[in-house]
């Protein structure tokens, strides 16, 4: 049930996930061949043994990911079929100051006690100036600039290179010089080489790893035929089945873009053969392909960043995330469910749909490893790493026999599909490195942001900005830091956009919020950032999962994301339901039955919003109609047995008087 990728959207993911570079020279491509299985070999091995200190298993991370951001990643109108000779010298200067920290630790750490001296100096700036020229090759100049000027920041005051002194509400320290700022950022953990990169180089590359050699084991079509044998004939079926199968495929895909392509390749044209506009099928794929990111297990490098910054099992993050993830995906299956009735929409014929329980049951082997990575992580609590290393040996065995059955069973022979298998679980080495290179990058360069955020002490000093602008409203912290995150979203992947939120806000947050007397758990105030983070990747005119899906339904790619971004309306409100609600995120629920009163009223809480936003229920309308049921759903959403009882009271009253009028008044009924 496959359709041909269109070229456009191809390119997207390849320029955005792992390069469009694409040599002509046969040797070039086989070296970044041999570069990124080498880099996957590499992290199994370090995390198989873990004997490496991990600022040495972080630079030898980083040396990987400079080889493939100059040899893979062309510069902005550079060479697409060659690596220049500028990118050769790039690559090699760039990895030479990476692995210098591994090469010369002893000398660093134990002869010099941490203190740089003139030679560590000089490696120390040239990485960052090449990290800075990466980043912003391959992720954009939004990440290399706020760096620049909160280094800039660092280095200002009485003491500093630049001998000015800020304002009074952000003067916190002296400033200081040029070899403090690369002794905090080069040498010592807590910066480059800090939780970000520490996350990228263990959790985020083995379960990145496990994603791709899922997909080249053919789990993401099997997830695609089987969300539409099951939901295709619905009404709607295609757009129904379109979010289902964006789910399944953010199990396996932490890149929206990577999901638009995988799944929209096949779902949008069969969503606009049903009567769905180009611009609403692609943002349907959008909205359900930026929101795989917040569905556990696997949710994305910022997750997996995110609980080692709280400093909470990776398993319990799981938990706390489970019930709004699902609540998301619910709206927007109620979203598309109204766009079928606006549009009077019907599914597909059963006999052009493949039958469920046979689709279910060919490809049912592909549950084993995702089931065995769960039971590791959850029932038997082994770390992430070694429970997506132990689930990544299973899947790559499981790869061999299904292709060696396959051979077996067909003309190649046994030990032509073993061969075929070999080259399978190799391709899923390669194609989890150069899945990496963005997120080892984006990482290395966010350690600039969170090396001089401590090194500073600036979160306090925008606690009291906040503080002032916001005149103490958490409320309106919250919006502003929403808005704050929406903004960097234009210019930054998620994975980035989360480490530079809960550097620089989500401490404020949790300041500003004990000051006014509220006690929200941390998990909260990060998931709150994170939310607004994931929303990066169709938050126009930037987003790159809308130019993908605007590749495939040949639509406006600007439409496509604003109209994706409204859909995702239901996905913003969720961060201030859980924030002032911590229960949502099934914290303190007390006993089951008040877990399931939570979670039903915030379901309810959230269609009726959907239904508000969309200005739709069996018919269209009336604008006081909407403004009622955004106020039932408001009061849902805040905590409280009053408020549920209320906004109950008020949805009942609402959907009554909005059935009686469909039913006088059926003229309205045409969208």
């Amino acid at each position: 049930m496959t359709e041909h990728i269109r070229p456009e959207a191809e390119d997207i993911v390849k320029a955005s996930e792992y390069g469009g570079r694409e040599p002509s020279a046969g040797w070039q491509r086989w070296l970044l061949i041999v570069i990124a299985v080498a880099w996957s070999l590499f992290q199994l091995y370090a995390s198989y043994f873990g004997t490496l200190n991990p600022q040495k298993v972080g630079s030898i991370h980083l040396a990987f990911g400079f080889a493939l951001a100059f040899l893979a990643y062309p510069r902005k109108g550079g060479a697409m079929d060659r690596i220049p000779w500028y990118d050769w010298i790039l690559a090699a200067a760039s990895v030479a100051t990476a692995l210098y920290i591994f090469v010369d630790y002893y000398n660093l750490v134990v002869i010099q006690g941490g203190l740089p001296i003139t030679r560590d100096v000089w490696m120390g700036t040239a990485l960052l100036v090449f990290l800075c020229i990466a980043a912003s090759r391959i992720i954009g100049y939004a990440l290399p600039i706020i760096a620049g000027i909160i280094v800039i920041y660092g280095i200002t005051g009485p003491a500093g290179i630049i001998p000015l002194t800020p304002p009074d509400i952000l003067y916190l320290h002296n400033g200081y010089d040029w070899s403090q700022v690369i002794q905090q950022l080069y040498i010592t953990g807590e910066g480059i080489w800090g939780t970000p990169i520490q996350v990228s180089a263990t959790f985020v590359f083995l379960f990145v790893l496990f994603g791709a050699l899922l997909e080249k084991a053919g789990a993401g079509q099997y997830f695609v035929d089987l969300a539409y044998s099951g939901l295709g004939t619905f009404r709607g079926g295609p757009a129904k089945a379109a979010v289902v199968a964006s789910l399944l495929t953010g199990v396996i895909s932490g890149s929206s873009t990577a999901n638009v392509v995988t799944t929209g390749t096949f779902t949008i044209p069969l969503m606009k053969r049903v009567g769905y506009p180009g611009v609403k099928a692609g943002a349907t794929e959008v909205a359900a392909s930026v929101n795989g990111q917040l569905m556990p297990p696997i949710m994305g490098a910022a997750a997996f960043i995110m609980a080692s910054f709280i400093n909470i099992p990776y398993s319990q993050l799981i938990i706390y995330a489970i019930v709004p993830a699902v609540l998301t995906y619910l709206g927007l299956l109620y979203v598309v469910h109204l766009e079928a009735l606006k549009l009077n929409l019907k599914g597909l014929p059963r006999s052009e749909l493949p039958p469920f329980w046979p689709t279910f049951i060919k490809g049912v082997h592909y549950l084993i490893p995702v089931a065995f990575l769960l039971y590791e992580l959850m029932w038997v609590q082994l770390t992430p790493e070694r429970s997506a290393l132990n689930a990544t040996v299973v899947l790559a065995g499981l790869i061999l026999v299904q292709e060696a059955v396959r051979g077996w069973k067909g003309e190649r022979g046994l030990g032509a599909g073993l061969l075929h298998g070999v080259k399978e679980v190799f391709g899923g080495l390669e194609l989890g490195a150069r899945n990496m290179t963005t997120i080892a990058i984006a990482t290395a360069a966010a350690g600039i942001i969170v090396g001089m955020v401590t090194m500073t002490n600036l979160g306090y000093g925008l606690t009291q900005v906040l503080s002032v602008l916001s005149g103490g409203h958490i409320w309106l912290v919250l919006l502003l830091s929403a808005i704050t995150s929406l903004i960097l979203g234009i210019g930054l992947p998620t994975t980035a956009n989360y480490i530079v939120m809960a550097a620089l806000v989500a401490p404020v947050i949790a300041n500003l919020a004990g000051d006014a007397g509220m006690v929200v758990p941390l998990v909260a105030i990060h998931l709150f950032v994170f939310y607004f983070g994931i929303l990066a990747d169709d938050t126009p005119p930037v987003g790159l999962a809308a130019y993908a899906a605007a590749a495939i339904s040949r639509a406006d790619p600007i439409a496509t994301g604003v109209q994706g971004f409204i859909y995702d309306l239901r996905t913003a409100i969720l961060p201030f339901m859980f924030f002032y609600n911590p229960q949502l995120l099934l914290i303190d629920v007390g006993s089951w039955y008040n877990a399931a009163w939570v979670i039903a009223t915030a379901l309810a809480g959230m269609l009726a919003f959907v239904s508000s936003t969309q200005g739709y229920l069996q018919i269209r309308m009336l604008w006081i109609e909407r403004g009622v049921m955004l106020v039932g759903a408001l009061l849902m959403i805040k905590p409280g047995w009053e408020s549920d009882l209320i906004g109950i009271a008020i949805l009942v009253a609402s959907v009554l008087y909005h059935r009686y009028r469909a039913s006088n008044d059926p003229a309205t009924a045409v969208a």
